[in-house]
């Protein structure tokens, strides 16, 4: 649910309006696609060493804050020494013994060398595309009229009101559904300012050559193994905020925001209800 609004109305077709900028919507779908293959190549290479550490080191025998594994054919997550049984889910499925299985893998086997390479090559598109649309948002004041909450916004209050009317399942701006509601610009910004930047940096600091480069990363992330800890927290991050976005479009309307998307026009709310009436 983008909202960059220019006043234009599509004239052949009443009740559309202009919604998304051409620049927005090129990097939403490089965007999505980038972080889709990020994830799963980033599972594969997960799968080499499922456990998570924190500090500068991390092997088989040293305390995990998490570890995905198995026992035979029984499953299991453990987080902070709560173990929870995975069986059939992740750690021991009917089709694989890896942490996570081939359906969320790239590629669809294990090959650490090929995961590595997608992983990387796209890497670098997030970091390209990332940099173009922030010089593009800082320019056209796309960041500051759209995407920065005013002081209104920040108020305890007015966030509650926005979380009752999602609740209610009531998405859009007093019923237009063209401005982006304060929640959205909160999630949206998370993932601009908090989110990339930090998948980035951190991604960085697993690099041996780079840390002989920069070792003021290790210093800021507090050694390798921490920089992998929160990078796979990123990437569960990025999860959690797809799996909400794609909830919130079906819920506002599949069709309608799809083609905001693809095409930049969107029906109002009201002018949807105007048409069926």
């Amino acid at each position: 649910m983008e909202a960059d609004v220019p006043p234009v109305t599509l004239q052949n077709t009443p009740g559309l309006v202009y919604r998304t900028r051409l620049p927005v919507r090129i990097w939403h779908w490089i965007n999505a696609l980038t972080v889709f293959i990020m994830l799963m190549s980033g599972a594969t290479i997960f799968n080499a060493h499922p456990r998570l550490y924190w500090g500068d080191y991390g092997a088989n025998y040293d305390h995990a804050w998490l570890v995905i594994g198995r026992r035979g054919t029984e499953g299991f997550l453990n987080l902070g020494g709560f173990e929870i049984p995975t069986t059939g889910i992740i750690g021991y499925t009917e089709h694989s013994i890896r942490a996570l299985p081939p359906l969320v893998t790239l590629p669809g086997y294990y090959s650490l060398a090929e995961g590595r390479q997608w992983h990387f090559f796209f890497a670098w598109v997030l970091v390209i595309s990332f940099a173009t649309y922030a010089i593009y948002s800082i320019f056209s004041k796309h960041l500051k009229n759209d995407l920065l909450p005013v002081r209104e916004e920040w108020k305890p209050v007015n966030l509650w009101h926005d979380v009752k009317q999602h609740a209610r399942l009531h998405f859009s701006v007093n019923g237009s559904g063209i401005a982006y509601n304060p929640l959205q610009k909160i999630a949206y910004l998370g993932v601009i300012v908090i989110l990339i930047p930090l998948v980035v940096l951190t991604g960085l600091t697993m690099s041996p050559a780079l840390n002989a480069a920069f070792p003021v990363l290790l210093d800021i992330f507090g050694g390798r193994q921490s920089a992998r800890s929160i990078h796979f927290l990123c990437a569960s991050g990025f999860c959690l905020f797809i799996f909400i976005h794609l909830v919130m479009v079906v819920l506002a309307g599949p069709i309608n925001e799809l083609r905001s998307m693809v095409t930049g026009w969107y029906r109002p709310p009201a002018s949807r209800a105007g048409a069926t009436a």
